[in-house]
């Protein structure tokens, strides 16, 4: 049992920092031919990504199967012009998060026994991710709500597959995830200026499960349907850090004296999604549009408990009310010669981050998506690669609230662009 615990635990110290590629917190970079046709690939199915996009789709699999590999994102720091409650001014002020690199890994196996009706593996990849950091955490224009963010998951999916006739296959898998989530800011009390600055960092582990089915009603015509259950994610007993205390804090009566070291929990709900989606082939060109669901009205509120509290060291339970969300996912492929093929996405990925509750912790807005990618064969040897570039809308909004230190009024702009590579073998 904890052998295969730490392997999870390992490839999320491979993400270095994490991000939100899609609306929300969602990254569905779970394999690199599907990148490179927009993440339609419900109906497809026809790699061992399956395990993800849709585990009826495992049946289409032959004999025993690897693949490996990942996806480089570059975060291109967002840039605001507006104002927030932090200083007690209200001059337009700019602020530039910091420019982000990592890496999101994904790895499977797979086998179909000999008959061809069953087919079983497991996959572990990188579902949900959110990661923001503000280039100077004591100066920071948002310094008081939040200076750096990170949730990393990682989900070990073992799944099986039946081939029920030559028209109808099903799937299903359990999901074992493990996050770890770290927080960073820096209250301000007029007249005192910044207090402390406050590090919580921890991890939990949640279980939920995922299924799907897959038709094929003619021999050139894929029908796929996929549901992946929601993620109630406890971070329970996470170290809370209190350094660089300002002089003044702790002999003012009414702050109190925060203690250096504490205990803190949070609970993050990551929605559930489905995805229903149809392929035509015609000839060497294969063609699919999906609708992606994802159910994001379980993101209610982001509650943060801490262990001992005082006036300003204290639990918080901010709301969010995120909203439900459809994307729509268009994607081609093209097999020039038997051993390489040619393809091409495209995504509208709106945002379900009302203007109302949006903070600097994910400034979300809709966005559009534009993919391309190749794959080769070579013998049992599949090398795939794909490059996607993500077009964010400038996003306004007006919700500050300088009472409670909350909020900004302002407008938000970003981008970023990923390349993504597997390799996979067929034995």
């Amino acid at each position: 049992m904890r052998g295969w615990r730490m392997l999870p635990v390992l490839l999320v110290l491979l993400l270095t920092a994490s991000t939100s590629l899609a609306g929300g917190f969602r990254l569905p970079e779970a394999g690199v031919k599907a990148m490179g046709m927009g993440f339609a690939f419900t109906a497809q199915a026809d790699d061992p990504s399956a395990i993800y996009f849709n585990p009826a789709g495992l049946t289409q699999l032959k004999g025993q199967n690897i693949m490996v590999g990942g996806t480089y994102v570059r975060e291109n720091g967002g840039e605001f012009t507006g104002t927030t409650p932090v200083d007690n001014t209200t001059a337009t002020k700019n602020e530039t998060q910091k420019s982000l690199n990592f890496f999101i890994p994904n790895a499977y196996y797979t086998r179909t026994t000999n008959s061809g009706n069953v087919s079983y593996g497991v996959g572990i990849f990188s579902p949900f991710g959110l990661g923001q950091e503000y280039n100077d955490r004591n100066a920071s224009i948002f310094r008081n709500q939040i200076t750096r963010i990170d949730l990393m998951t990682v989900v070990v999916n073992p799944t099986i597959a039946f081939k029920v006739n030559d028209i109808l296959s099903i799937g299903a898998g359990i999901d074992w995830m493990y996050g770890k989530a770290e927080l960073a800011k820096t209250p301000v009390v007029p007249g005192v200026g910044n207090l402390y600055n406050l590090d919580l960092e921890g991890d939990g582990d949640v279980w939920g499960y995922n299924f799907g089915l897959l038709l094929k009603p003619t021999p050139n015509l894929r029908i796929g349907a996929n549901y992946r259950s929601p993620f109630n994610l406890k971070i329970k007993n996470g170290d809370v850090t209190i350094s660089n205390t300002n002089s003044l804090y702790g002999v003012v009566p009414a702050l109190g004296t925060a203690p250096s070291n504490t205990k803190g929990s949070a609970t993050i709900a990551m929605p559930a999604t489905f995805a229903l989606g149809a392929a035509y082939t015609i000839g060497k060109l294969t063609v699919e549009a999906d609708a992606d669901w994802t159910f994001w009205h379980s993101f209610v509120s982001l509650p943060i408990t801490i262990q001992d509290n005082v006036a300003t060291l204290f639990s918080t339970n901010n709301p969010k009310n995120w909203e439900d969300v459809v994307a729509l996912r268009l994607g081609a492929e093209y097999r020039v010669t038997d051993p390489l093929a040619l393809r091409v996405g495209f995504v509208y990925d709106p945002t379900p981050v009302p203007a109302s509750t949006m903070g600097p912790e994910l400034p979300d807005a809709t966005r559009l998506n534009y993919m391309v990618g190749a794959g080769y064969k070579v013998g049992a040897w599949t090398i795939d690669g794909a490059f996607m570039y993500v077009d964010k809308f400038d996003r306004t909004v007006n919700n500050q609230v300088t009472a409670a230190g909350t909020g900004f009024s302002g407008t938000w702009t970003g981008d970023s662009w990923l390349a993504g590579l597997d390799v996979g073998y067929k034995f």
